[in-house]
């Protein structure tokens, strides 16, 4: 398709479709046990032929339909309007603010956010990390495929099994009945990896403040990189006690609703490191501003799910820190990317690269 002039790039409709995808790795957490990926899958198509493409995890299957009503709604109100993704986001936030712009509202704001960046992209001919001031890069990546809870052993064979594409981290689920349970199941997958290989821990919530900090002197010396979401997310004195008391670094913001949330976590001194989702920090609009404020306070960012568009915001944020790769949307997509080296690979492709396979759709899409 023939570069189209940027300014000249106007929206026209959606297509959303939803789907449940199958995991490899079934991922046992504190909170669930996830054996399937309920995806929101979106094409957003312009009047001049190009298309935009995102997509976004939606935790449950009944949150997809939803959140795709409301993407076909925010269509309906910036239809014809030029492509231009900060104007957009702006309006947008006025005409949803009585309903409240968080939770699906959010959601669905931001995955269209990512089909308007990706459409400007494909439009200019550029990878989307070059729109956004950056350039093509290897991204480093761990993998959060697996890991959720099981025996020390099954843990630790996962733990191997997750290293391919020469991945250098993974990331371990705890949240035990007990610290004994958490202690033998994080020993017994440090033991087996590469003294080399990063090993990341995540609670998913799951602890009270004070167990929080019980259990988080037992990992320090445990060979454990970071703690993540150990208590509530919203309980940033709580999480600042937990960074303060802790030498192991505190990280948390996959919840983070807006760049606001991150700004109110860095004041509290909440976390040591950030890992806004793009899905919920308002897309690639949200993740730049955000990437912003983690660079005026020198908080390393990382990334959490989406690693389609999450390598290419992390090649233009200043103080990038980790990829979480999953592989979920290898079900769906045309040409599932490989890890090189334990890194995303960024290339020339315009926009994220991002394509559908039809007949893959077809198979695990939600009627």
């Amino acid at each position: 398709m023939p570069e189209v002039p940027l300014a000249a790039l106007r929206v026209r409709s959606v297509r959303c479709t939803p789907v449940e995808v199958p995991l490899r790795y079934v991922l046992g957490t504190s909170a669930a046990t996830i054996q399937a990926a309920p995806l929101l899958l979106l094409e957003l198509l312009t009047e001049q032929g190009v298309t935009g493409r995102a997509y976004i995890f939606c935790y449950r299957r009944s949150a997809a339909k939803p959140i795709a009503a409301l993407v076909e709604d925010a269509c309906e109100i910036v239809r014809g309007d030029p492509v231009a993704p900060v104007a957009i986001a702006a309006k947008l936030q006025r005409r949803f603010a009585l309903i409240g712009v968080t939770g699906l509202v959010r959601m669905a704001l931001s995955v269209f956010d990512m089909a308007l960046w990706d459409a400007l992209a494909v439009a200019a001919g550029a990878p989307l990390v070059t729109l956004l001031g950056g350039s093509p890069r290897p991204v480093r990546a761990y993998n959060s495929c697996g890991l959720g809870l099981m025996s020390p052993q099954a843990a630790a064979d996962e733990a191997q099994a997750l290293l391919e594409g020469g991945l250098r981290a993974v990331k371990l689920r705890l949240g035990y009945a007990t610290l004994n349970e958490d202690l033998a199941v994080t020993r017994a997958v440090r033991a087996r990896l590469p003294a080399s290989v990063e090993l990341m821990v995540d609670y998913n919530q799951a602890l009270s403040r004070h167990e929080a900090l019980l259990r988080g002197r037992a990992l320090q010396s445990e060979g454990v990189s970071w703690l993540e979401e150990p208590i509530r997310q919203d309980d940033l004195a709580g999480c600042a006690e937990l960074a303060r008391e802790l030498h192991l670094p505190v990280q948390i913001g996959e919840n983070f609703d807006g760049p606001k949330d991150l700004l109110r976590a860095i004041q509290a001194q909440a976390c040591d490191l950030a890992m806004p989702d793009v899905a919920r920090i308002g897309g690639v609009t949200g993740w730049m501003q955000a990437a912003g404020v983690a660079e005026a306070h020198g908080i390393p960012m990382s990334s959490h799910l989406m690693p389609e568009v999450s390598a290419h915001l992390l090649a233009a944020t200043p103080t990038a820190h980790w990829l979480e790769y999953v592989d979920w949307s290898d079900a769906v997509a045309a040409e599932p990317v490989e890890i090189v080296d334990g890194c995303w690979p960024l290339g020339d492709k315009p926009g994220t690269g991002l394509e559908w396979d039809a007949d893959k759709v077809a198979r695990w899409r939600i009627e």
